[in-house]
């Protein structure tokens, strides 16, 4: 990849999901390219043992996505805010009506605040009917977060795994307990 430094030394990137495997892997390679990271976290303390943290071109800010004007606050300032949340099926079941209305608060405070560009991390599967219940909510989110106007750039993951991962975790817990799996 390369970088025109020119651009970068301007540009503020807002993250959200600093917290979670991916978004904690992204800040740092922002930061390595040159970029200033706005990080959104509802619970800013658990940013705290990260290596990244005190950099001093961080700036974690408290909060969530269900607040429109305080996202619009946030955002400002920002040429490109990456999504990288969604809700688990503990949310009572209705993970795809919340994710949907916090993707819409996001799109519609991204839109007002001048943003350039959404980055996305979706999931893969074809269009049509014969998606899951959980993709099928990822490709809304991606039409919602696309439904103002602003650019976005989807990147499309079947599971991501690495070291300390949730993915990985759970494929090491059966690995060491069962020997062969058939499929």
């Amino acid at each position: 990849m390369v970088v025109n430094v020119a651009e970068v030394v301007e540009k503020t990137i807002f993250v959200t999901g600093a917290t979670g495997y991916v978004g904690g892997r992204l800040v740092p390679a922002l930061l390595r390219a040159g970029y200033t990271v706005r990080c959104l976290a509802r619970e800013p303390r658990k940013l705290a043992e990260r290596p990244w943290r005190d950099d001093p071109k961080v700036d974690v800010v408290a909060g969530d996505l269900s607040d429109v004007g305080q996202l619009v606050e946030q955002l400002q300032g920002c040429s490109v805010a990456y999504f990288l949340v969604h809700s688990m099926e503990a949310s009572g079941g209705k993970y795809a009506e919340r994710d949907l209305q916090l993707a819409s608060n996001f799109a519609q405070a991204a839109a007002i605040a001048g943003v350039e560009r959404i980055i996305y991390l979706g999931g893969l599967g074809e269009l049509g009917d014969g998606l899951s219940r959980h993709l099928r909510s990822r490709r809304e989110v991606e039409g919602m977060l696309a439904s103002t106007g602003v650019p976005v750039t989807t990147f499309r993951a079947a599971m991501i795994i690495g070291s300390g991962s949730a993915s990985f975790e759970i494929l090491r817990y059966l690995v060491e307990r069962l020997p062969v799996m058939v499929t």
